[in-house]
């Protein structure tokens, strides 16, 4: 071979590592940012479960609504999101299965408030044993 192929040749390896290298830096920077925007939506949502906000603040709206005795967790919460007295079902649905109240809730008909929180709501539509004997 001679000098001048050297050359080339060293060019182009050079040429193709530094494009794999900037490949793989681009590459890494969009899996990074991937990463991050997933564990902040999950951080949100996780957050949510534990201190979601009422819809409104002050008095509010009372709503009544009727629960049948074969409502599932998550049929109740999409019939709350839809008369509007919580933002979304299947948050419900996650608050319900870690409260004291799971699988607690009682048919009826309930009162509810717009500036009540999922956890006041599970309170009137799921009370505890002692609550309903004093009644």
């Amino acid at each position: 071979m001679t000098v001048g192929m050297e050359k080339v040749m060293n060019w182009k390896y050079l040429v193709g590592g530094t494009l794999q290298l900037i490949i793989k830096a681009v590459a890494l920077v969009f899996i990074i940012t991937y990463i991050l925007r997933i564990s902040a939506a999950a951080y949100d949502y996780g957050y949510r479960v534990f201190a979601e906000p009422p819809i409104s603040v002050g008095e509010g709206r009372t709503i009544s609504v009727f629960i049948d005795d074969k409502e599932s967790a998550k049929e109740v919460g999409e019939m709350l999101q839809d008369k509007g007295l919580i933002r979304d079902a299947n948050l419900f649905m996650i608050q319900e299965l870690l409260s004291e109240h799971r699988g607690k809730i009682k048919p009826g008909i309930y009162d509810l408030s717009t500036s009540m929180t999922a956890q006041e709501m599970l309170a009137v539509i799921a009370p505890d044993e002692e609550e309903e004997s004093e009644e």
